[in-house]
């Protein structure tokens, strides 16, 4: 999720919510359609339902069904490329294009918030700098390496849709994160526009709800369907719960709070740390 944490004054940090464009018939929809179509906008560069107005209310609570829908299409390209493309090839591209459908926007909350951290005193005017320092820079390379590492062990355990599964899953639990970083923690910025994911949410069990029957379902159709071990479906599915589960509480301690940075950064760590998990496990149970 973007940081927006810049005061109006200052120079302009990543966007807030998007000015809802009208689309005729599109005011009708029922409100969680139009937030879903709004977390659909503000949390992918894929193209705006037609007919549909978004809205930007309580986004965050579907942001797990557009990462299912990001994680999904990462997952269709390894599998697609199985098989006629090197495994670090393979890499490269999910990764690559995980950073494309999302246009750095996670990652970009990820890299502030390694500079923020390592300036000490001063974390808040760290993160809103502009400018990359060197901490930033090497939080995303980790960030890379650790990806890399999990979908090159999943992709040597011989488990077929093992990395699949693993993209859509860590996906879905990286956009859950943040939500548990709302619930139990101060956000940071008085001005910062990103304030609103937690201002206009409701309980947590509301908001991790459409979530948490997403996964539900898909752990149920895994299990039914897949062509792969259960065992293996619901590795991958609920391994990543790990650090959806410690990064926010990291995040929270350590800055006594989060802000929308912060809440780029859970994003990122879990479905790292998330893909590295599952891969070692299931290397080890192999």
């Amino acid at each position: 999720m973007p940081d927006p944490i810049r005061p109006p004054a200052a120079a302009p940090g990543p966007p807030g919510p998007p000015a809802a464009t009208p689309r005729r018939g599109g005011g009708r929809s029922p409100a969680w359609v139009r937030d879903l179509a709004g977390a659909w906008v503000f949390y992918s560069v894929l193209p705006a339902w037609p007919w549909i107005e978004p809205r930007f209310e309580r986004i965050a609570r579907f942001g797990p069904w557009v990462g299912a829908v990001l994680g999904g299409v990462q997952a269709l390209v390894w599998l697609l490329s199985s098989g006629w493309l090197p495994p670090m090839a393979q890499v490269a591209l999910v990764i690559a294009l995980g950073l494309g459908l999302t246009g750095g926007l996670h990652s970009d909350g990820a890299i502030d918030t390694a500079d923020g951290l390592a300036a000490g005193p001063r974390v808040l005017e760290a993160m809103d700098d502009s400018r990359v320092g060197a901490a930033g820079v090497q939080a995303f390379a980790v960030l890379l390496l650790l990806r890399a590492a999990g979908l090159l062990a999943l992709a040597n355990t011989g488990l077929a849709g093992a990395a699949g599964w693993a993209l859509l899953s860590t996906a879905i639990w990286g956009r859950l994160a943040p939500l548990l970083a709302m619930a139990h923690y101060p956000y940071l910025r008085e001005q910062g526009t990103a304030g609103f994911h937690r201002e206009r949410r409701r309980s947590l069990p509301l908001e991790l709800l459409p979530g948490l029957l997403l996964l539900g379902g898909l752990l149920l159709g895994g299990l039914v369907l897949a062509g792969t071990t259960p065992l293996v479906v619901a590795a991958v599915l609920l391994l990543p719960a790990l650090p959806a589960l410690a990064v926010p509480v990291w995040f929270g301690r350590r800055l006594g709070g989060h802000s929308g940075d912060t809440y780029g950064a859970c994003v990122e760590w879990t479905e790292s740390l998330g893909l590295l998990i599952s891969g070692l496990v299931l290397s080890g149970a192999g």
